[in-house]
């Protein structure tokens, strides 16, 4: 599992910018439940599936199919926050993740995804409404 918490790649830059933007043109996730209802001890979990580009589209999905990824990931009862195909990269898919649930999505990753996918994985919590609240005491000063 390749975890980092800072990176200054093109891919990591192009996805801060997509979310910044809302996701600009793409579809729309909807809102993430209220924080009473995600429960306490989850966390946000972005993975880039950076598709392997020495082989075709089509060998990539006969593989990932071969070994059960659209059956295995995610794991049931995992919440989908997002889901976006990032062109020249492959997908970009925001999870909920209750902590006691981590190893069980990275096992999922590591036996169905490796091969057809190159795998980074940035942990993160939900900064919306406090960014919110803060721009809008900011604007009222």
């Amino acid at each position: 599992m390749n975890l980092r918490f800072a990176s200054k790649s093109p891919a990591s830059i192009a996805v801060l910018l997509m979310l910044a933007a809302g996701g600009a043109g793409a579809q729309q996730a909807a809102p993430p439940p209220a924080a009473a209802e995600t429960g306490k001890g989850t966390f946000l979990l972005t993975i880039f599936l950076k598709h392997d580009q020495s082989k075709s589209l089509d060998q990539i999905n006969a593989q990932l199919r071969a070994q059960g990824f659209y059956k295995a990931f995610p794991p049931p009862g995992i919440e989908v926050v997002s889901r976006y195909v990032m062109m020249g990269i492959g997908q970009v898919v925001t999870l909920r993740v209750p902590a006691e649930r981590l190893r069980e999505v990275n096992r999922a990753i590591e036996q169905t995804a490796w091969g057809g996918y190159r795998t980074e994985f940035y942990p993160s919590y939900d900064y919306k409404a406090i960014g919110e609240e803060l721009h809008a005491k900011a604007q009222s000063q």
